[in-house]
């Protein structure tokens, strides 16, 4: 008899029994007011329930005015919205009744989208950039990295300046430290050492803060491009007005022109004569 590898045996049939401890439990539908069971599973949604999606027996409501209106049954506050050519809005579903409010659900909407983009757009997000150097760098390159630096700071990012020792040089620290000091005091007019010189392995890093907060450069870069926008508008303007009154010359010229050359005609006809 052939033995087969332990790899190729077949496994016993494993026979399915039930546990002597458990026990089928079925689920009960949800009694909760305005909990549909077919629901139960789906995508929570972000948008409130509006209209028929209201499944309460009654709500608070206020009116389109901010006007309160009270305790009234779902099927009137459904009734008073189709009057009023407005949408039943669930503002407030965790209260006790659940607090609606007549509106249009779809200028609400885009206002709500109005109001988040603005919010995006002044929101400054803090970004640290780096800047490695070596600690034998050139003059030439030392001003390269220094500008870039400078740019960095004027935007309003950190800026995490990184020496990188290479052989022998890591036993000349004082080295990375002297030039670390040296470019913090070059751009001390727009940025301030928040970490001082550390040594990291075979780096050494500083962090250097902007002076100015993101939002303030942000803003001021916005008023800047406004101010484009209206000196390029208003130059557009007066050229489009001067090109509109050569137009003008030109179209009141014409007809001077024409009258002078009748009279001309006029004029040769009668001495031919």
């Amino acid at each position: 008899m052939v033995r087969r590898p332990a790899c190729h045996r077949r496994l016993p049939r494993q026979t399915t029994r039930a546990c002597p401890g458990f026990r089928c439990v079925r689920r009960e539908p949800d009694s909760r007011p305005g909990v549909d069971d077919d629901d139960q599973g789906a995508p929570i949604s972000t948008e409130p329930r509006i209209n028929d999606r209201i499944r309460v027996p009654e709500v608070r409501l206020v009116g389109p005015n901010g006007e309160q209106v009270g305790i009234v049954r779902i099927e009137d506050a459904l009734r008073l919205a189709q009057e009023a050519d407005l949408d039943l809005v669930e503002v407030a579903p965790t209260a006790r009744p659940p607090v609606a409010k007549l509106m249009d659900f779809g200028k609400f909407k885009y206002e709500s989208a109005l109001k988040a983009r603005e919010a995006r757009k002044n929101q400054a997000h803090t970004v640290i950039k780096e800047m490695k150097l070596r600690p034998k760098i050139d003059q030439h390159d030392y001003e390269t990295k220094k500008g870039h630096v400078v740019r960095f700071l004027k935007a309003g990012d950190k800026v995490k300046i990184t020496i990188m020792f290479r052989g022998r040089e890591q036993s000349r620290p004082e080295l990375g430290f002297r030039l670390l000091q040296k470019l913090a005091q070059d751009v001390s007019e727009l940025g301030f050492v928040e970490s001082s010189p550390k040594q990291d392995g075979r780096n050494m890093i500083m962090v250097l803060g902007p002076t100015r907060k993101k939002a303030d450069v942000m803003a001021e870069q916005r008023a800047d491009r406004e101010a484009r926008k209206e000196r390029s508008d208003e130059a557009f303007a007066a050229a489009n007005e001067a090109a509109t009154d050569e137009d003008d010359a030109v179209a009141e010229a014409s007809p001077a022109q024409g009258n002078q050359r009748e009279t001309a005609d006029v004029v040769e006809s009668d001495d031919s004569a």
